[in-house]
């Protein structure tokens, strides 16, 4: 009999205190290909992720949290959306923050 469960990725995370200014890499690539991913601002920087560490793709305001679940909207019905394993994730903010930036990801 086949089980389907839902497991997390080790999280990781950054100190703003060691923005560069530049993209710095949270998460040096996903370890699984994940169906949800969650950033979690937790400092008092306004932030840009980026995929590539080159390319800004999202933006997420000092204190708050961003969560993009790629089956949500995966067609057709019963398509599989995930993002590839390996996948590194950047941040870009102004030096010198207080506090951290947060990175989960879940993966079936």
């Amino acid at each position: 009999m086949s089980v389907n469960y839902v497991s997390a990725i080790s999280m990781t995370s950054l100190n703003t205190a060691a923005l560069t200014g530049d993209y710095d890499v949270v998460n040096a690539g996903l370890s699984n290909a994940c169906f949800l991913l969650r950033i979690t601002n937790d400092s008092n920087r306004d932030l840009v992720i980026s995929y590539d560490g080159a390319t800004p793709h999202d933006y997420i305001p000092a204190g708050d949290r961003l969560d993009i679940n790629a089956q949500a909207n995966a067609t057709p019905n019963g398509n599989v959306a995930l993002f590839r394993k390996g996948l590194p994730i950047y941040v870009n903010g102004a030096i010198n923050g207080t506090g951290f930036v947060y990175i989960a990801a879940y993966y079936s």
